[in-house]
């Protein structure tokens, strides 16, 4: 048998080499799970930014231009008068066929739980456009000639999908902006839009 410090310097190196190996597992396993917690940081980073960047060009390119054209309709129909021509032969048309258009060119950009709305919002508005092309034509419009409205047709405007786009893009605008929302009287209801900034 060896001496005890020979038992000692033994036990102790093998102390020793047991703690070297055991610490480089324990820092090479530390190691790969930091990896993976920044791995996977980083991918629900880019997708939170992916996401806030398509939620930005949703609401600057399509939902907030259909929202600003869905309120110009309804306050040129608030305005609508016998023989208004101008009122549907300019702003009517020319809004319903932007919106139809951000529609089918932005579509993109339309939440997925939108699309069924978004359908029924084109199928209006084609139909609108085609009878308003029957009715006027090219030529200018007689001040006899009745408005055009396709609802009796079959082809109501689906105001439920209007207001389930108007809704989303306050949402979207508060998620991104946190801006509060502001109540505005019409004719009795209270509806509400963004606090955009104003031009000064």
């Amino acid at each position: 048998m060896g001496s005890p410090i020979e038992a000692i310097i033994t036990g102790v190196f093998s102390g020793s080499v047991v703690a070297t190996v055991v610490g480089a597992i324990l820092a090479r396993r530390t190691k790969r799970i930091e990896q993976q917690i920044r791995t996977e940081f980083d991918e629900r980073l880019d997708v939170s930014r992916s996401t806030r960047l398509w939620k930005e060009h949703s609401v600057a390119e399509l939902l907030g231009p259909v929202f600003l054209q869905f309120e110009r309709t309804g306050r040129a129909f608030r305005r609508l008068v016998p023989n208004s021509v101008y009122l549907e032969a300019k702003i009517l048309k020319d809004a319903n066929t932007v919106i139809r258009d951000l529609l089918l060119q932005k579509t993109h950009l339309i939440p997925p739980e939108l699309l069924d709305d978004a359908a029924k919002l084109i199928e209006h508005y084609d139909r609108w456009l085609e009878e308003f092309e029957a009715v006027r034509g090219g030529s200018e419009p007689a001040l006899d000639q009745p408005f055009v409205f396709v609802g009796p047709k079959g082809f109501p405007f689906p105001a439920d999908s209007e207001k389930r786009f108007k809704d989303k893009f306050q949402a979207f605008w508060r998620e991104l902006y946190g801006a509060e929302s502001r109540s505005i009287r019409r004719e009795g209801t209270t509806e509400s839009e963004p606090n955009l900034p104003r031009a000064q």
